[in-house]
């Protein structure tokens, strides 16, 4: 994707040079011109000296960002421009006046999302501030687009007050036909989703909760049956109380585990019942009475089938991992450090099932299979929410996907790797071109199952077909 992206921004910036007047205007019939600033102005200190890692010379060059902004309509003549602007763009305003529903006909809106952060939490770089996660939601847009065709705008938004951020992202919804809520510091997360969710008419999703929780959802689904047991009768611990760590056990238990037979920690300790410090009202919707109030991770750990790290490197000893009951689960997602290394894990348990969130392992739990998806079929089957329904469905599809043949495109993606389905392979790769087809299908249809599609699809084949044909 990088090639392809740096190939294309050279042959913007020579479109662009070669329809540059002498004195540095551009004509009507550029392309655009974001490159520009670049091109004619002196640019900041280090202009012209050689970015010191590679990533910083992806993100610098030949064009800074990731992503530009092309006309979808012709506008060479005079008469292009009077219908793309004044005069002719009154008749669509009139008629989105009259009929706001139009707005999903004469714009693209029913095609746009906003990917929206305060930079209060992320990666694993903490609160960094609103302009510094600027590469991150770009980053998060271009995915958007290129597994999905949906179009995502980079909106970062220096407000840390949850309130006054719920206020400011209330008021974009004319703009967007849903919002991706990303890297928002806990609890506030969860205030900002509940509030908006209540007040928007787009849909709006979390992807670091709900994003995390479906894929973790669809590798545990897959593993558990491999591993010879049932989803009722399983022991799980969960190390990690943030945004992801609760979203991935509600899910969980929304799937059939037992809220008796699962228990949370933080840095804190096991939540338990009656527990006072460093509770909020998520944390303690899933406080347990089974565990002592000093229990410790490796304690709670004893005769558990399944562990669940979303939280920092390290954190899996080898007493956690000896205490564990036999043929157990280890989803150890703590970025970009797991909170065991697969070799290690496997060394002190030959017998365990693990995945992590890197790449350069087997069963990476990747939210890039999930939520360019989910907004997909969002979006086409305009949905006024993403419900429970909808996520589940996104889970149970990616796990049935793991159990089919993998295409030759896959293989050629990643070789060397064993596709499978068994204990090195209970999730799909984000390579796999089939993700597009069966996704969106699967979710449109719990949305009109559930009540909350506004245009419900009528052909599944047909529409699990025009999603591929969108990124091929």
């Amino acid at each position: 994707m990088g090639q392809k992206c740096c190939a294309e921004s050279a042959k913007h910036e020579e479109q662009v040079i070669a329809a540059a007047t002498s004195d540095g205007q551009v004509l009507a019939h550029a392309p655009s011109a974001p490159a520009l600033p670049t091109l004619f102005a002196a640019g900041p200190p280090d202009a012209g000296k050689a970015a010191a890692t590679p990533a910083l010379a992806y993100h610098e060059g030949p064009t800074p960002g990731k992503f530009d902004i092309v006309a979808t309509k012709a506008m060479n003549t005079q008469q292009d421009l009077s219908l793309a602007y004044s005069p002719g763009v009154a008749e669509p305003c009139l008629a989105i006046q009259a009929s706001p529903e139009d707005a999903y006909r004469y714009t693209n809106k029913g095609n746009m999302v906003a990917c929206i952060s305060n930079g209060t939490a992320v990666l694993g770089l903490g609160d960094i501030g609103a302009l510094a996660s600027k590469p991150v939601m770009e980053g998060k847009s271009v995915l958007f687009k290129k597994f999905a065709g949906v179009n995502c705008v980079d909106l970062c938004v220096d407000c840390p007050d949850k309130e006054e951020f719920v206020r400011t992202v209330k008021h974009l919804a004319p703009s967007f036909g849903g919002i991706n809520l990303e890297d928002i510091k806990g609890p506030d997360c969860f205030f900002v989703e509940e509030q908006l969710k209540a007040i928007m008419p787009i849909p709006v999703f979390h992807d670091d909760q709900h994003g995390t929780a479906i894929v973790c959802l669809a590798g545990l689904i897959n593993a558990i049956e491999i591993s010879g047991k049932a989803i009722g009768d399983i022991k799980i611990v969960c190390n990690g109380a943030g945004a992801a760590g609760i979203a991935c056990m509600k899910l969980i238990q929304g799937f059939g585990a037992r809220p008796e037979k699962c228990v949370v920690c933080d840095t804190n300790g096991v939540i338990y019942r009656g527990r006072k410090k460093g509770m909020n009202a998520f944390k303690e919707s899933l406080a347990t009475a089974s565990v002592r109030k000093d229990t410790t991770l490796e304690e709670a750990c004893v005769g558990a089938d399944v562990l669940i790290g979303v939280s920092k490197a390290g954190a899996f000893t080898e007493g956690c991992m000896r205490a564990l009951a036999k043929n157990p689960v280890i989803f150890a997602m703590a970025n970009p450090e797991p909170e065991i290394r697969p070799e290690l894990a496997k060394k002190i348990r030959p017998d365990c099932i693990i995945a992590t969130g890197r790449s350069d392992y087997p069963n990476q739990i990747n939210n890039v299979m999930c939520f360019p998806f989910l907004f997909r079929a969002a979006l086409d089957c305009r949905a006024s929410q993403i419900n429970e329904d909808m996520k589940m469905a996104a889970a149970k599809a990616l796990a049935d996907l793991s159990r089919r043949p993998v295409p030759d495109a896959v293989r050629r993606a990643m070789p060397g790797r064993d596709f499978a389905f068994g204990r090195d392979y209970v999730i799909p790769t984000p390579f796999d071109p089939r993700l597009i087809e069966v996704l969106p299908a699967a979710v449109a249809r719990a949305a009109a199952e559930s009540g909350v599609a506004q245009r419900p699809i009528q052909d599944y084949e047909g529409y699990a077909k025009a999603c591929a044909r969108l990124v091929a």
